[in-house]
Parts: structure tokens; C-alpha cells; sequence
């Protein structure tokens, strides 16, 4: 968390931070951060959406402001993606996200989980990574519509894409990764070091 948000306070087109957070954490307040008066920290909920809304909520932004979710789990995410990011999506109507085209065969496991079920096509498929950017009223319209409905999105564009846009993919970074399993520690630490 402290590498992510160092690196995302390092940007200048980047304004405020809002962090959500577990509503028990204790810890992320007492770090030392690079960019301090850039960060306010606020409980998140249950689901990303969730935190993500919350987030927002706690925002000084108006409606046609641009808004940067990342997630604090991707911290080696090049800064020079960001700003592709802002420079191509931030002229596009709708906004957009990083993203990756898909490398390896894919296969959809039978209904046990054990066994493929049938190989899917990767032609056209795309990896979601983040930062994903978008209007700070369009995407607060779209996850409160999510919320709504009951709906659980695992991502900004999909709740943007229930609304009936198409968000813009923006080439990122295969070093770009999400930290989740416990290999994905040891190789974010390769990467950041290489990056020093």
C-alpha cells in the first residue's frame, strides 16, 4: 500500500487520494507517506464496488471531474502507463481502462472444476488491470445503479458497461500485476527492485 500510494501521490495530475479502507485497519494511518497532504483514508464495504463508492463519496469532485481507481494490490504499475492512460482516455466521452491482451489459451473448467469443460476463444479477449478512469459522476451513477439492482461488479468498466458504454482499452504493462497470491510477493519485489 505505502509503494502504491508513494508512486500514485508522485504524479502530478493526480490531485487527492481517497483510500478505502477495512473498517478495522490500524495500520495504513500510521505509514510514512511521501505525498501525506494528498491522502484521506475512509472506511470502505463489503465489495469493491462497495469501497469504491464509498471512496467516491468521500471526494471533493464535481460531476464531470476525472477519477483514477486503482488498486493499492498493483504497485508496480509504470507511471508512464498512467499517464497514457489520462492522455487517451482523458479526451475519450466515456473514459477507460489499462488493460491487456490476452497471451495464453484459455479453458473454462467443467461443472466439478476439475476437468476442462470447453477451450474459449482468447481472439479479442482482454486482461482489466487498473488504474481505470472515468467521470466522477458517471461512475458514481453506475455503481450506485449497481447497488441498486443488487448487482456485484468486479470492476469500474463493467459497471460503466451496465449502463450501456463501452469504455476505451488503454494498453497497459504486463508488470502491471495484482498481488494475490503469495508468489505474486516475491515477484512484485523483483520488479520494484529492478525499478529502483
Amino acid at each position: 500500500m505505502q509503494w502504491t500510494l508513494d508512486l500514485l501521490g508522485s504524479i502530478a495530475a493526480i490531485d487527492e487520494i481517497v483510500v478505502a479502507l477495512h473498517p478495522d485497519d490500524t495500520l495504513a494511518s500510521t505509514l510514512t507517506y511521501l505525498h501525506p497532504d494528498k491522502l484521506r483514508f475512509t472506511a470502505g464495504g463489503a465489495e469493491r464496488s462497495d469501497s469504491v463508492l464509498c471512496g467516491l463519496k468521500a471526494m471533493t469532485a464535481k460531476s464531470d471531474d476525472w477519477v483514477l481507481v486503482h488498486d493499492v494490490a498493483r504497485p508496480c504499475v509504470p507511471v508512464e502507463d498512467i499517464l497514457q492512460l489520462l492522455k487517451m482516455a482523458g479526451d475519450d466521452p466515456v473514459g477507460g481502462l489499462l488493460a491487456q491482451p490476452v497471451r495464453d489459451t484459455l479453458k473454462r473448467s467443467s461443472a466439478d472444476g476439475l476437468r476442462v469443460g470447453e477451450t474459449v476463444s482468447r481472439e479479442g479477449m482482454w486482461q482489466a488491470q487498473t488504474p481505470q478512469l472515468f467521470r466522477y459522476g458517471l461512475l458514481k451513477a453506475a455503481l450506485e445503479s449497481a447497488a441498486a439492482r443488487n448487482t456485484v461488479v468486479t470492476d469500474e468498466a463493467s459497471a460503466i458497461e451496465a449502463l450501456g458504454f463501452s469504455p476505451m482499452l488503454v494498453p497497459g504493462s504486463p508488470r502491471n500485476l495484482k498481488i494475490t497470491w503469495p508468489d505474486d510477493l516475491w515477484l512484485a519485489g523483483q520488479i520494484l527492485s529492478s525499478s529502483r
